[in-house]
């Protein structure tokens, strides 16, 4: 099992910048790929970003490419998103998520981070 814990919410106005942090603890040896999801008010959970654990190719959501930027410290079992130009409709909880080795999808869950954007 691997626990998952976020940090670095925040309140913003638009076009300001936030990174967020997300501390894996636990099983992290059989971590294989990490990931950001948002949720706003309302609406369904969607996804932000992922990177593997051991290898280099992220993906983005095109709401948020060329603006968040993944990266992981697998030294100190972190994983950032670090996000720029923010925008309103960037107002959600953020997610960290952790698929794990032997299983089928995300089922390792952060507790989420605030994130309000401000106009």
């Amino acid at each position: 099992q691997v626990q998952l814990v976020e940090s670095g919410g925040g309140l913003v106005q638009a076009g300001g910048s936030l990174r967020l942090s997300c501390a894996a603890s636990g099983r992290t040896d059989s971590l294989l790929i990490m990931a950001w999801f948002r949720q706003a008010p309302g609406k369904e959970r969607e996804f932000v970003a992922r990177t593997p654990w051991r290898d280099a190719v992220i993906y983005y959501a095109d709401s948020v490419k060329g603006r968040f930027t993944v990266s992981r410290d697998n030294v100190k079992n972190t994983v950032y998103l670090q996000m720029n130009s923010l925008k309103p409709e960037d107002t959600a909880v953020y997610y960290c998520a952790a698929w794990a080795v032997g299983r089928s999808g995300f089922d390792n869950w952060g507790q989420g981070t605030q994130v309000t954007v401000s106009s």
